[in-house]
């Protein structure tokens, strides 16, 4: 069964209006379906490496269902909870100076893409290009306002919700993007020119 699911690609923000997964098979084949795009789209803003992408992706969706009992719709959209933990998977797998390792033994361990699925992430990673040039200029940012600023202007997500992705309350994130704004207009005005940070208020 190829990784990528044989289906035209739909807006990642459809991922805002799917449910949480259920812990039964359906259940997940459901969000799965509904979330993979965005998922996929997170992480290839990330890593140019199929391989590599692929496991994170399947990674990131085994800690969603082994997580889902912790969803608490009044908080946001699942979309946020699911960056959330998009984000803390991504970040456990390049931890540390073990990662070339790791990589090397996930790529000959459990997942083999075929052709048809190596072409499609290929494809994908390609046309994220631009947001990874973003999330290189944010990287002389402290890691507080970079984790920020790119849920909100590479990721695409509201203030509000880059607040649920990362469990931090609303007047911080408000804050971290203010001064975010300001550090990359002094000090990083190549970035700020390539940076989108919306001006709306986290209510």
């Amino acid at each position: 069964m190829p990784l990528i699911p044989d289906r035209a690609e739909e807006p990642e923000r459809r991922a805002s209006r799917a449910a949480p997964p259920r812990p039964d098979a359906t259940g997940f084949a459901v969000f799965y379906e509904a979330n993979f795009d965005a998922v996929l789209g997170f992480v290839t803003r990330r890593t140019a490496c199929p391989h590599v992408a692929a496991d994170l992706t399947a990674d990131i969706f085994v800690a969603a269902l082994q997580a889902a009992g912790q969803y608490d719709p009044r908080r946001g959209a699942p979309a946020a909870w699911l960056y959330g933990i998009a984000r803390n998977v991504l970040a456990s797998h390049y931890r540390g100076s073990a990662l070339e390792q790791h990589a090397v033994a996930r790529l000959s361990g459990h997942r083999l893409l075929d052709e048809e699925d190596i072409a499609a992430l290929e494809a994908r990673i390609d046309a994220e290009r631009a947001a990874r040039e973003l999330v290189a200029r944010h990287s002389g940012l402290s890691e507080p306002l970079r984790e920020i600023l790119d849920l909100v202007a590479v990721d695409g997500l509201t203030p509000r919700e880059a607040a649920q992705a990362l469990g931090l309350n609303r007047a911080t994130v408000r804050s971290r993007l203010y001064r975010a704004r300001r550090l990359l207009r002094t000090q990083h005005p190549a970035a700020a020119e390539h940076t989108s940070i919306p001006l709306e208020v986290v209510s």
